[in-house]
């Protein structure tokens, strides 16, 4: 399979975090969405590479991308700040966990969509539930879950958070 896809929300409130990504090579479809990600930037979407500090960036080599429009400088912080070393945390995490396997770290490539806030104020929140949602996410995309069943016999009975009524 050339491409794997994990979902996870984590927190509550302005701190909530939601992770969609995808997990591919960088030959596949995956890697095409990277290098697209990267290269295309607009105002309020500034992609980002996830480092672990500066000139550490993770492998997978990992794009964030604003699920959001990012709306002020505030915001953008956040992103390039408590998110960015969150799933960069998350990532080297997985690695080293065997989640992804080593041996494949420099074949990889991770597109992940970040949501923040534009009223988020706890930076130490925003950082705990994107880490744990892109873990969450690796997780279940490097096992494909959930599975077609999985998911069958959760649709009557799964409850959205923000279904709105």
């Amino acid at each position: 399979m050339s491409m794997y896809v994990g979902e996870a929300l984590a927190g509550e409130g302005n701190e909530v975090a939601h992770i969609d990504l995808m997990i591919g090579s960088k030959d596949g479809p995956v890697g095409i969405a990277f290098a697209n990600a990267l290269s295309t930037q607009s105002s309020g979407h500034s992609n980002l590479l996830a480092v672990l500090a500066p000139n550490v960036a993770v492998k997978p080599s990992t794009v964030m991308v604003t699920k959001v429009t990012i709306k002020g400088a505030k915001q953008a912080v956040q992103m390039f700040g408590p998110a960015q070393a969150a799933v960069a945390k998350a990532v080297a995490d997985c690695v080293a966990e065997g989640i992804i396997p080593q041996d494949q770290a420099e074949d990889l490539v991770i597109v992940c969509g970040v949501f923040i806030h534009w009223q988020a104020e706890d930076n130490e929140k925003i950082y705990d539930n994107n880490y744990q949602a892109t873990k969450e996410s690796i997780v279940a995309a490097m096992n494909q879950k959930p599975t077609a069943a999985e998911m069958i016999a959760q649709k009557d009975t799964a409850a959205h958070p923000f279904k709105g009524f």
